[in-house]
């Protein structure tokens, strides 16, 4: 474990701050997920940082050290609904859902990027690069993507073929190639064009 850095962005704030961070903004089928990460200030887990920098092993084990030590909540959207709302709704609507679900109700939530996401129940502070100047955002960042890919792993297993036990829905080749021979399902994103492509490739054969 290791002390709270004296010049981290929490320390401007009073009362109960949380990070929170998003994945799955650019896959082509999943769910969005958000988690939002209160750390407790005298224990922070080591190796927190950028999800991004990680290997998967590493991920899993910080992850873990984060569930047993933080108060984490964990907010999704899947592909239906962000189809209904649009993606940018979805983004907020997912955060929204991981700060609901913490286990203590958050003063302030610090969040990566420019844009303050809308339908949070406390107040927001952006920040842009927050994933490097914020352990709470780099914590969140890391429970999403280790949370993501385990729904994707699962949604491999329902819809072989796609590799998303691999590229978690990202536009790989296998994926793309995957959409021309076995079609979309449920689980892809009808909002992104290659997945629309598929669909009217499948209507104009149908046809």
């Amino acid at each position: 474990m290791i002390a709270w850095p004296s010049l981290a962005p929490e320390e401007a704030h009073q009362g109960i701050v949380c990070g929170v961070d998003e994945v799955g903004r650019g896959p082509l089928a999943g769910p969005l997920v958000a988690a939002a990460v209160v750390l407790d200030r005298a224990a922070i887990p080591d190796g927190i940082r950028d999800s991004k920098t990680l290997t998967k092993k590493r991920l899993a084990v910080i992850a873990s050290c984060i569930h047993q030590s933080a108060g984490v909540g964990i907010g999704t959207v899947p592909a239906p609904e962000l189809d209904a709302i649009g993606l940018t709704a979805a983004n907020d609507l997912a955060m929204a859902r991981a700060v609901a679900a913490l286990p203590v109700r958050p003063d302030i939530a610090l969040t990566d990027g420019r844009r303050a996401p809308a339908g949070l129940p406390c107040a927001v502070h952006p920040l842009i690069k927050g994933d490097s100047l914020s352990l709470s955002i780099a914590a969140a960042s890391i429970v999403a993507k280790v949370h993501r890919d385990g729904i994707m792993r699962d949604l491999a297993r329902a819809h072989p073929g796609y590799g998303w036990e691999t590229n978690a829905g990202y536009p790989t080749a296998r994926h793309r190639d995957a959409l021309k021979t076995l079609g979309i399902t449920c689980e892809h994103r009808r909002i992104f064009a290659p997945v629309r492509k598929a669909i009217y490739e499948e209507n104009s054969i149908d046809s």
